[in-house]
């Protein structure tokens, strides 16, 4: 509260927040009082924006959760609702909507893996592994948490009615669905935090693309997209006005070299002709003829 009452939810202060009890704000304070000092004097900063850090992959992997459970109400639905004549999930369009939420949401948790399983405590510290994290986290931060929201909307469509009620749980993953790329920095600042770690770090940028260019030979359109990526990097010119486009065209490379080496090949190749080969519409459901549609939804259906 404005006079430093502590609210319900238990956070002080007159700072508001649209969180809801599924994703409690990070102000939350403690009545606990801390043994010591959580940090040696004159290193406060940086242990804060190690902090931040951690905070920001919780955002990505708490993105890619909603975007998960969002899809397996989807799958879940269709696969037990029939109409025009027949089951809804043997329907060519509904099967393009589903494949394609599929391959959104499984790219999403490569990406939220990746970048934990490179940054946690005691994970790999490789030479060069710090300069994947500092890039990694931000870039993820800026591109799967705003893909949560056209997710969730997606998949809610698939349920119809059935899914704007609240008993179906769709309504709050959709509330909810926005908050991740609003805390600990939106999208700008995210896309700013980039290329100021591109700056300060240069060398971080070759661990980076060393990482996409892991899957290297494996598929054309891959190979590609990290060669304009590089292109896209090397102009300096209005960089910060393009800053968007860069972080999330870092997003989409690291994520389709993620997905060539560790998904099965359909999953693989409809992620790589759709986003990263420009065969794909504004929305989704509209991957190209020819994907194994079948394939990707047994994949991610929940059983």
């Amino acid at each position: 509260m404005p006079d430093g009452t502590a609210t319900r939810s238990g956070s002080s202060g007159s700072r508001t927040s649209s969180a809801t009890a599924a994703t409690p704000p990070a102000s939350r304070s403690s009545t606990t009082p801390s043994p010591g000092w959580s940090a040696p004097w004159g290193q406060g900063v940086r242990t804060i924006i190690e902090m931040v850090s951690m905070t920001r992959l919780d955002c990505v992997t708490g993105s890619a959760s909603g975007m998960r459970a969002a899809l397996v109400q989807a799958i879940h639905h269709v696969k037990h609702r029939s109409r025009f004549g027949g089951p809804l999930i043997g329907k060519p369009a509904m099967r393009n909507v589903l494949a394609d939420l599929a391959i959104e949401s499984e790219a999403a948790t490569a990406l939220a893996d990746a970048a934990g399983r490179l940054g946690r405590p005691g994970g790999p510290r490789r030479p060069g592994r710090a300069g994947v994290t500092r890039l990694a986290i931000p870039v993820g931060k800026f591109w799967v948490c705003k893909r949560q929201p056209a997710v969730v909307g997606e998949a809610l469509e698939c349920l119809g009615g059935n899914g704007y009620v609240e008993d179906s749980g769709l309504p709050r993953l959709y509330r909810d669905a926005p908050l991740n790329s609003i805390w600990e920095g939106s999208g700008n600042v995210q896309a700013l935090d980039v290329l100021r770690a591109l700056h300060r770090s240069p060398d971080s940028l070759e661990v980076f693309l060393a990482e996409a260019a892991a899957a290297s030979g494996a598929d054309r359109r891959l190979d590609e997209a990290v060669r304009e990526l590089r292109g896209q990097l090397a102009d300096q010119s209005e960089l910060e006005v393009r800053a968007r486009r860069v972080v999330e065209r870092m997003a989409l490379v690291l994520q389709g070299s993620l997905l060539v080496r560790h998904a099965p090949a359909a999953v693989a190749d409809a992620f790589c002709a759709s986003r990263l080969g420009g065969d794909w519409g504004h929305t989704f459901g509209t991957l190209p003829a020819g994907v194994d549609t079948a394939a990707i939804i047994e994949r991610a259906a929940p059983f």
